[in-house]
């Protein structure tokens, strides 16, 4: 397993997480593709924050599953917390805000989340 360092735009967020990232999702939501989110979902005790919790807030919408983590300051997205359908604890990684990464080196699938 590698492990990643992360951040928002302006460093206020930032982690590190542990994991093989082969593959990530671009969801069709309205929220995603706004955003442009590619994310990697990995077990949440994989995803260590090395600044406070304070330094984000919670932006949810739809059925509110998943907890968008966003920063004060710049408004990036680097990940968001919610839970697997065997309600196992996860971590939803903006594999664009992760540090020596190149996005296009990996396998993308699609979702169809407008359907959720």
């Amino acid at each position: 397993m590698k492990n990643y360092q992360g951040s928002c735009h302006c460093g206020r967020i930032a982690f590190e997480v542990e994991g093989n990232i082969d593959e990530v999702v671009e969801c069709n939501c309205s929220h995603c593709s706004r955003k442009g989110f590619l994310l990697w979902f990995g077990p949440r005790d994989q995803l260590k924050l090395k600044t406070p919790e304070s330094e984000s807030t919670t932006y949810t919408f739809n059925k509110h599953e998943i907890k968008h983590q966003f920063c004060f300051d710049c408004g990036c997205q680097p990940y968001g917390l919610g839970q697997m359908p065997d309600g196992s604890a996860v971590a939803a990684i903006n594999v664009r805000c992760l540090e020596g990464l190149e996005p296009s080196s990996l396998a993308i699938k699609q979702v169809d989340g407008r359907s959720f």
